[in-house]
Parts: structure tokens; sequence; C-alpha cells
């Protein structure tokens, strides 16, 4: 390979590296082209790229992107997720699209933020539930204590109410 063709593919990866929320390593041994692409396009509607990686241009796309860490799972012929927009949803379309087709694609391990990712923890972030609906269930931990209050203080009143009517009726 060129040495100018070398730095411009070190210059996109640490591109895709910088601008990525996750990274995810997979195998792509005996995956072929046909499934490939399928893979891609399916990853595309979740705002994330795949590409084929040589380890060299990753390891110095790493250092210049300041994602050093990945270099822990890179490791023998790699293939790289790049998911840009919501970290769960590229984990999970990979995850989904492997199980639903067979492929021979194994996920070596992932890079969240700073955080590396084991192939197994890559997984269980595949088995959240989408953004919004975490989003959703901490507002409603967040207003428990605030129910919990409301309930406490009404019920002194709740047992008044209740009292009064049993003595109207007692009366009546």
């Amino acid at each position: 390979m060129l040495r100018e063709k070398k730095t411009q593919i070190i210059g996109q990866l640490a591109d895709d590296l910088s601008r990525s929320t996750i990274v995810i390593a997979t195998s792509y041994q005996g995956l072929p082209a046909k499934e490939m692409t399928g893979l891609r396009r399916a990853l595309a509607g979740a705002a994330a790229d795949y590409h084929v990686v040589k380890n060299t241009l990753t390891r110095l796309a790493a250092q210049r992107a300041g994602k050093e860490q990945i270099v822990g799972i890179i490791d023998g012929p790699t293939a790289l997720v790049f998911g840009y927009d919501d970290a769960v949803e590229a984990a999970k379309v990979l995850s989904q699209y492997i199980k639903s087709t067979d492929l021979a694609v194994q996920i070596k391990g992932g890079l969240l933020g700073e955080r590396v990712l084991s192939a197994d923890e890559v997984i269980a972030l595949a088995g959240l539930p989408p953004r919004q609906i975490l989003i959703s269930q901490l507002i409603t931990q967040l207003q428990a204590p605030v129910r919990s209050l409301h309930n406490i203080l009404s019920s002194p009143l709740r047992e008044l109410r209740h009292v009064l009517q049993v003595r109207i009726q007692n009366f009546t």
C-alpha cells in the first residue's frame, strides 16, 4: 500500500474513532460478501458503519484519536463497527443480525467512550431497552419518592373521611 493511501486510511479511521460513541470489534472470516453487504445495510439504519481494518493502521489511528484502549480488543482479522448515535442501538442491530442470519461473525469486544467492553458486555448492552424507555424508567423512579410522600401525607385525610362516612351512615 502506498504511504499516502495509508496516511489517508489512518486519518479516516482516527476520524471515525473520535466521532463514534461505541466501537465494536468483530471477526469477519468466513463472511461472504453478500452477507457483509447485508450487515452494513442493517447497521446503516442504526447510524453505524462496518469496516474491515488492518490492525497496525488501527493502532496508529487509535493513538492519533486518543483511544489507545481499543488496541486491547483488536487481534487477528478484525472488522470494526463504528456507532455514531445510540450505542445500544448499534450493538443491538449487530447482535440481532448475527443471530438472525446465523453468521460466523464473533464479537471480540468494544469500546464505549473510554471504557473497554468484553464480548459478553457488548451482548449485554445489546439486551438493554432503547434509550427512550430507559429515560422513562428513570423518570418513573425519580417520581416514586414524591408519590410515596403524597400517599403518606394524604392518608390521615382519607382515614378521617372514612370515619365521617361511617358515622353518617350510622346516624341515618
